[in-house]
């Protein structure tokens, strides 16, 4: 599927189907991707600073200069997939998988990775 450039800004996608997808430089900032499967998709230079991505699969993605600043990523699948110079600032990776995570000179400042409350929410 090819979604290069495709400005998705905002999109509930979550649960669908885009693995192999081409996602480069997409938009997908504050997009609802829980759930979804992006196994092998190409999101290398996309931004999605602020985009939810709970439990997403994102194993064997190329996220190489992707933006994913203040993301949520808690128990994502992150096996084998590329994050060389991806801005992780302020990600959630709780409980993410990274098993065989590849990544050179990612920006990981403040990485949120405390435990959650029973509401599910993040304490301060």
């Amino acid at each position: 599927m090819d979604l290069r450039a495709a400005d998705l800004r905002g999109a509930d996608l979550s649960a669908a189907d885009l693995s192999d997808a081409d996602l480069s430089g997409a938009d997908l900032s504050g997009a609802n991707l829980s759930g979804v499967n992006l196994r092998g998709a190409d999101l290398s230079y996309a931004k999605l600073s602020g985009a939810d991505l709970r439990g997403a699969d994102l194993r064997g993605a190329n996220l190489t200069d992707a933006d994913l600043g203040e993301a949520d990523l808690r128990e994502a699948h992150l096996g084998d997939a590329v994050v060389n110079r991806a801005n992780l600032a302020n990600a959630n990776l709780r409980g993410a998988e990274r098993r065989g995570t590849q990544r050179r000179r990612a920006d990981r400042n403040k990485p949120d990775r405390r435990k959650a409350g029973p509401d599910g929410y993040e304490r301060p």
